[in-house]
């Protein structure tokens, strides 16, 4: 490491005097990177260290690197002391090189995302009408307005990557905000088209997850930096001849091999080894003590100001004029406290320096000083989100000025990045007196900042406040009692606490006069939800049918949300014309309806994609689950994402694209886990354990089907049985087949009473009738068949062909002629109703019998048809069993599977073809993962075995390979 950290610009780094030591790791994970973005597009590289290990030196050797490259180098920081300013890492990094091309990117923008980009970037809004830069706050859902920013913030990168490439380095993202954090895990999860290297630091203990998560988050095109303390050797060399070997045996032992602890240490060079003080703090103390009493004010009010300063400003808080403030920066320059920074301003030379500066000031001279700052912009007419950041730390209680202007900034916030309007919303109403004059501005301020806690999932919090605000509402203010007792129910619910939700639903409901005015419809709705959770869909059906269809008064989308509910309980009853009657007419009404109308009911909505695959409408219910889904993510209700994507997992497994569902399935856990919801997790749990069941990683999919059983809140939850039906069919499937019954029968309730749906309960009989045979137990299995029978819905077709295979499991050691003859009659069943996964397992079947029974000829045409099938699936397991039938029956199979696995040209899977083709049409991964319903990490692997079949490494030799083979 070099004796002095390099300084970043927003161009690229400063070189350093001092060659770099050690870290050859890091600089050849470096060049990996850029080599590959320069040759295949986006990487993805976080860094990781404590504080002063470095990362700022290393991330200065990337950027030269990139600049090699040909990338051109935009760089940024965050800042601990401005932590809520929302995006403040990616202003630093582009500002200035956006005021420089303003004119042509907004051409090739457009207007909109110019508008929405004038939101976040002062260069973009400095010269943009004033109606026009009011336009970008639009109207809608939050989180709409925030996944639009993405989008356009993700184009942006685009535009400013061409034609060269790009090189986006943001250090220090452990103080960036949530929005900053939230984009960065959307760009990884949907990469720019361009040449595009994004490289960030943090240090890990002050990480948060979503930060944490980055690099596995980008796949194959992401990676990650340790960067550790330097070995005595490096320290040796970091240090020079110059320093004798007990000092540097010391200042080793002291800094513990970290640089910056180590060049702050050694700089002491005044006092003997033994008086140096124990911390790196103290060592800055010091030097800052050297300092002049007029260059240490104006450090401190530097530190007060702002991470990149400007004089003006610092010379305001120091209270001193403009020339004393460029003499004292003239020292501190000359001292290496601050350096230069781009349009004339300075920065420290580490964030570390300023927070020493920062708090060696008195804590009253400080609070002063950000209100004269503050003071001083309001003057300046500057926008309240810049000063928002003073006023919070030197507002006074009382201050009408400071509470407006922090409501104000949390507004203009509050679509972009709700946790930083949350912090503003919150230090408001610290600031607001609890007198009655205020409390309707209180009672409105406290329903936002539980919206904006609940939305940016900090589920605890926003129920506190949601419960805070009821007891401050008047009693017959019922409208806003509703809205606060509904957010407040949801949040119950989604921290695991479901009686305590339906307590306060029943609750509010009888202080209302009229329990079936419209203001009670949403706590209603509620309720319904709250009894289906726990299969009570009769009580479910009473609350229903006290509810209209549609009354005049009612907001956008309500009559949308109650038609969403109602599938589920006529299909639990058994009215099933009625239940597809009334799922049509949701499917009408979600279809028609507007993003943001389903952003507010997606509760609600959540209820008709699950109907959609309980009663085998599978492609519908795809449909619904990929956009509720969208608009979840997009408005960044994460408490109901994990749900709706385990949900999605269900159906792509039946479907048979299992890579997507495993996808699926671990986004859905990461998602759960982040919100420490065991409810979320009991739901993604049992998702990656049948998505590992069929993709044929059995030990896995039983440690995930383990853990969702026992992460189970309540016996009386559906999701409880639904998650041992899972860890049931993986027990089977490994084999364990006597553990495997025991928990199907009790995912069934030993069929007594049985919660779980007829559907679910048929697939149960014919996993239980598949393992009894298994075991030699013909007559069990056979009973379980007749079971099933009894189950079959003749206006549900897609489960039907469930029971002649589970007969034909039960008959085939007897009979595999009858049995051939069920399994291919279940394999047509199955196939026709989108359950393409059991039709491979009908087509295994049928094959296996057919080749028992003697003919050979019929079973290998079987085989073949099920190999292709799980080939294209992915079904790992499944397609190793049909391998070892077809060897059996002396069909010539490759050690990677079956005979149909590459059925295409050049050993291509179906869908590997598929995709290559569309590769040689000159599309993206991105259009090709719209184009198929695919996610771009699973077109990217399906890619990654594409060339390596045709031995080729970029997608012109896809294109051309294909060409030559008259593909």
């Amino acid at each position: 490491m070099n004796g002095r950290e390099a300084l970043p610009d927003r161009h690229g780094p400063v070189r350093s005097v001092s060659p770099l030591v050690g870290r050859r790791d890091a600089l050849h994970a470096f060049s990996q990177s850029v080599d590959a973005a320069v040759a295949h597009g986006f990487q993805f590289r976080a860094m990781v260290g404590e504080p002063g290990a470095g990362k700022t030196r290393l991330l200065a050797e990337l950027a030269d690197m990139a600049g090699k490259g040909g990338l051109t180098t935009l760089w940024g920081r965050a800042a601990e002391f401005e932590q809520a300013m929302p995006f403040s890492a990616l202003v630093d990094a582009l500002d200035d090189h956006l005021e420089a091309r303003r004119d042509e990117l907004s051409g090739r923008l457009g207007a909109g995302q110019a508008r929405l980009l004038a939101t976040v970037f002062p260069a973009l809004a400095a010269k943009m009408p004033h109606e026009a830069a009011d336009a970008g706050q639009e109207a809608g859902q939050p989180g709409m307005v925030r996944y639009r920013l993405y989008r356009a913030l993700r184009q942006l990168i685009d535009e400013l990557a061409s034609p060269s490439g790009l090189a986006l380095i943001l250090d220090d993202v452990h103080w960036a905000d949530d929005g900053s954090a939230e984009f960065l895990d959307h760009l990884v999860r949907h990469p720019p088209r361009g040449r595009v290297l994004v490289a960030v630091a943090y240090r890990p203990a002050q990480a948060t997850p979503r930060l944490a998560a980055l690099a596995r988050s980008a796949g194959a095109r992401g990676g990650e930096v340790t960067v550790g303390p330097l070995d005595e050797d490096e320290v040796e060399q970091f240090l020079g001849p110059a320093v004798n070997r007990s000092r540097r045996a010391a200042l080793f032992e002291a800094s513990g091999g970290n640089p910056f602890y180590l060049e702050a240490l050694a700089k002491m060079s005044r006092l003997s080894v033994g008086e140096l003080p124990p911390t790196v703090r103290a060592a800055l103390q010091v030097e800052l003590g050297d300092l002049a009493p007029a260059s240490l004010l104006v450090a401190q009010a530097a530190a007060v100001t702002a991470d990149e300063f400007e004089p003006a400003l610092a010379a305001v808080a120091a209270e001193v004029d403009a020339a004393q403030a460029l003499d004292a920066l003239d020292d501190l320059f000359l001292r290496d406290i601050v350096r230069p920074g781009a349009g004339g301003r300075f920065r420290f030379r580490h964030s570390l320096v300023r927070q020493a500066a920062y708090e060696s000031a008195a804590a009253g001279w400080r609070l002063a000083a950000h209100a004269r700052l503050a003071a001083h912009l309001a003057d300046l007419g500057a926008p309240a989100i810049v000063r928002a950041h003073h006023i919070e730390r030197s507002g006074v209680f009382g201050d009408r000025r400071a509470v407006s202007a922090l409501v104000e900034a949390a507004r203009t916030v509050g679509a972009q990045s709700p946790v930083t309007a949350a912090h503003w919303l919150r230090k408001a109403l610290d600031l607001m007196p609890a007198e009655p004059g205020n409390l309707e501005e209180r009672l409105e301020l406290l329903m936002e900042l539980s919206r904006a806690l609940g939305i940016s999932g900090k589920l605890s919090e926003s129920r506190d406040t949601a419960r805070e605000l009821l007891r401050l509402l008047p009693e017959d203010d019922y409208a806003r009692r509703a809205r606060a007792t509904r957010w407040c129910a949801l949040m119950e619910r989604q921290l695991d606490r479901p009686l305590e939700a339906r307590a306060l639903l029943l609750d509010e409901l009888r202080r209302m006069p009229d329990p079936h005015s419209p203001v009670a419809i949403p706590l209603r709705m509620r309720l319904v939800a709250e009894s289906m959770m726990r299969a009570d869909f009769r009580a479910a059906q009473a609350v229903l049918d006290l509810m209209p269809e549609y009354e005049e008064d009612w907001p956008p989308g309500l009559a949308m949300a109650v038609a969403a509910l109602r599938p589920m309980p006529a299909y639990a009853a058994g009215r099933l014309t009625e239940a597809l009657r009334l799922a049509d007419a949701a499917d009408r009404l979600i279809t028609e309806a507007l993003d943001e109308h389903l952003a507010e009911w997606l509760d609600a909505v959540a209820w008709t994609c699950w109907a959609g695959s309980h009663i085998g409408r599978y492609s519908v219910a795809l449909r619904h689950f990929g956009r509720a889904a969208a608009v979840a993510r997009a408005t960044g209700q994460d408490y109901i994402l994990t749900h709706l994507l385990a949900g999605r997992v269900r159906v792509l497994i039946v479907l048979g694209r299992l890579p997507e569902a495993l996808d699926t399935a671990e986004e859905s856990v990461e998602g759960a886990r982040l919100l420490e919801s065991r409810q979320q997790a009991v739901f993604a749990l049992t998702g990656l354990c049948l998505a590992l069941t069929w993709s044929g990683d059995h030990d896995a999919a039983i440690l995930a089907g383990e853990e969702a059983v026992s992460t189970g809140v309540d016996r009386g939850e559906v999701s409880g049985n639904l998650a041992r039906q899972a860890l049931g069919a993986a027990l089977v499937c490994a084999g364990r087949h006597d553990d495997g019954i025991a928990l199907l029968l009790e995912a069934c309730d030993g069929f007594v009473e049985p919660r779980l749906d007829k559907g679910n309960l048929l697939i149960c009989c014919e996993y239980l009738a598949y393992a009894e045979a298994a075991r030699g137990r013909h007559e069990a299995a056979a009973s379980y068949a007749e079971r099933a029978a009894t189950l079959v819905q003749p206006e549900l077709p897609a489960f039907s062909g469930l029971v002649p295979l589970a007969e034909a499991h039960a008959v085939r050691a007897a009979d595999p002629m009858a049995a051939a003859g069920l399994a291919d009659r279940a394999a047509g069943m199955l196939a026709a109703g989108e359950r393409r996964i059991d039709a491979g397992r009908a087509l295994l079947l049928a094959g296996t019998a057919y080749g028992e029974a003697g003919e050979r000829g019929e079973a290998r045409a079987r085989l073949r048809d099920a190999s292709e099938i799980f080939a294209a699936s992915e079904a790992k397991a499944l397609a190793a069993q049909v391998a070892r039938a077809q060897r059996r029956l002396g069909v010539r199979v490759s050690a990677g599977g079956g005979a149909g696995q590459a059925s295409g040209p050049f050993g291509l899977s179906p869908r590997e073809t598929e995709i290559a083709q569309l590769v040689a049409e000159g599309l993206t991964n991105q259009l090709i993962a719209a184009q198929l319903f695919l996610s771009v990490r699973t077109v990217e692997t399906h890619l990654s075995h594409v060339f390596a079949k045709l031995g080729v490494t970029s997608r012109v030799g896809v294109a051309t390979k294909l060409n030559r083979g008259g593909l």
